[in-house]
């Protein structure tokens, strides 16, 4: 039997998982593999040390536990390693200011990031350690106003509970892009065992240093309220936020309260920040159920607003008052039109710029053209978008925006990523604004449609575990490419473009991808694997006209419906055609 050959690829697995506990330097992550060689479970076995996690889209994520293919302090260990040897073969430490390294709420941050640190500081490179948890964002923007060399944050962001990750941020204080990452991962690669790297570290370096969340909080409030638009608000909007169990409610409240926003009430089963996420199956604000707490409370004491950031608040979902008494929640992409429309309107900037990610609505472009800004499609995550506008600085332009469709705005230069905090209170300003004025938020939805044409857009993401599930989506890609179809819905594709190729011909922010967008008519429907997650996503555009032929007065809604059915029926052409 194959499980009896000498040398047979069952052998290798229980040589490779025996390689791993010896290399191992944490004690529960050694018996638990060691359990599972005892019990003899190949499968099991495989499932742990078959391949490893790879580093890359700014870092390194996946399920927590024993092995190569888990995150664990073994691949902590391995990853600072990596980390601080590039960082001293490309950086100028005198030059910069220290790294600075935080963690979220989820229960195996704090182990993770303290071997991140020790290795960094024993590296000799001077390192800020937050004393307690603490959201991205502000991470972020320590980033930026301490002008560190490097930045880490100990986070899954929205992912389950079951998983952890480490992000990192470069010298521009930007996620990592190509090549770098690429050149980290292979210092990662040529590390020695993590056993080895533990050894060498110290438990009290002296180029480590604690900052106070407290202090880097007061001053990331600061920093946002200077740069906000200045006009008289109606401060007595009730809002109702919910942190989804993360470490954001607290931080999203002290920045509501010194805008004047003092009526901002949580959802007390989701207030404290808890990594085991009790109360969502999938603790994103984009998945179904994530907001019916929220949304209850919402109703129960009549709120204005409704806000919601991801565990480590670098997200932000926004719910509206419907009329009928109930709550409207709003795609990223409607938030995104909202958000791009009063930053550009509003902007000091004679030459603004803003991007945003290729599989968002294409409702920005019209605003930055109507506004005389520039404007950059990028590929999708705010490491592209920040670098985008990073570049176009670099030709006199002025950074004011960003956005991605997953529920991700950069509203403020003072953070070069996501940040559902400034976007919380960028929300509440524009409904304050708007009460009083008279008006609601869907009047100012239904302004956009009429001015830049009504539009409704929809995700839909399959879910496909595993290597199978992986297999899956690579057939998928290339059925999809060898015969694509020439028409979804019953409309005529008029083209297909295929963004792993061609990419010297554009700009680097926009290079190649695992991404296939077909234009149908006056339609776009994209389909990319996720960066982060065992997913296939699918995103369908459709637009209306604008202008004396688009929709006035109550046909807006009705215009979005048929909008939206439109876009349901090429999504789910799409995913019918790639055979899932």
């Amino acid at each position: 039997m194959l499980d009896q050959q000498v040398g047979g690829p069952h052998d290798q697995l229980r040589a490779a998982a025996r390689a791993w506990i010896d290399g191992d330097p944490d004690p529960t992550t050694r018996a638990q593999l060691q359990a599972l060689l005892d019990d003899g479970d190949i499968e099991a076995i495989a499932d742990h040390v078959d391949g490893a996690l790879s580093f890359g889209t700014a870092g390194i994520r996946g399920e927590v536990g024993p092995g190569p293919r888990r995150m664990n302090r073994a691949i902590a260990l391995r990853t600072a390693h990596g980390l601080a040897q590039h960082v001293l073969a490309t950086q100028d430490l005198p030059a910069a200011g220290p790294a600075v390294v935080g963690h979220d709420a989820r229960t195996s941050s704090p182990v993770l990031a303290a071997d991140l640190v020790a290795v960094l500081a024993a590296a000799g490179i001077p390192v800020e350690v937050l004393d307690r948890m603490a959201p991205t964002p502000l991470v972020a923007h320590r980033a930026v106003s301490n002008d560190a060399v490097t930045a880490v944050v100990v986070t899954a962001s929205h992912n389950p509970a079951r998983d952890n990750g480490i992000k990192v941020y470069a010298r521009n204080h930007v996620q990592l892009v190509e090549p770098e990452d690429l050149q980290i991962a292979a210092r990662i690669d040529a590390a020695p065992s993590a056993v080895a790297i533990d050894a060498r570290t110290v438990a009290d370096p002296p180029n480590r240093r604690v900052v106070e969340v407290d202090d880097l909080a007061q001053k990331y409030r600061r920093d946002i309220l200077a740069g906000r638009h200045d006009e008289e608000r109606d401060t007595s909007l009730r809002i109702v936020a919910t942190p989804l169990h993360g470490v954001g409610g607290e931080h999203l409240v002290a920045l509501l309260g010194a805008a004047g926003y003092a009526d901002v009430r949580l959802v007390p089963e989701q207030a404290a920040p808890d990594g085991t996420f009790p109360t969502v199956a999938f603790p994103n604000p984009e998945e179904p159920g994530a907001l019916d707490l929220a949304l209850a409370l919402a109703r129960e004491v009549d709120a204005d607003l409704v806000l919601a950031n991801d565990p480590d608040a670098d997200r932000l979902a926004m719910a509206i008052p419907d009329g009928r008494g109930g709550f409207q929640p709003l795609s990223g992409n409607q938030v995104g039109g909202l958000f791009g429309a009063r930053l550009l309107a509003t902007t000091g900037h004679a030459r603004p710029a803003v991007a945003s990610s290729i599989v968002s609505a294409p409702l920005l472009a019209d605003l930055a053209t109507a506004h005389g800004a520039v404007h950059a499609v990028t590929l999708t995550g705010f490491k592209w978008i920040w670098n985008a506008l990073l570049d176009l600085a670099d030709d006199g332009a002025a950074p004011i925006y960003g956005f991605e469709e997953a529920l991700g705005y950069s509203v403020s230069p003072v953070v070069r990523d996501k940040d559902g905090l400034s976007a919380g209170l960028l929300a509440a300003d524009i409904a304050a604004a708007a009460r009083r004025a008279g008006r609601t938020v869907r009047d100012l939805l239904d302004d956009l449609a009429r001015q830049h044409g009504a539009r409704a857009s929809v995700q839909r993401s399959i879910r496909l575990p595993g290597s199978e599930g992986a297999g899956a989506i690579a057939a998928a890609l290339a059925r999809l490419r060898s015969d694509p179809p020439r028409s979804l819905a019953g409309i005529p594709v008029r083209n297909v473009t295929d963004y792993a190729h061609g990419a010297d011909q554009r700009p680097r922010w926009l290079g190649a991808q695992d991404l296939l967008v077909f234009d149908v008519g006056a339609d776009l429907v994209l389909l990319r694997p996720s960066g982060t997650e065992p997913k296939l996503k699918v995103y369908a555009h459709a637009s209306g006209p604008s202008g004396p032929s688009g929709p006035s007065g109550a046909d807006v809604s009705v215009t979005e419906d048929a909008l939206r059915a439109r876009a349901e029926g090429l999504a789910a052409a799409l995913i019918d055609v790639a055979g899932l």
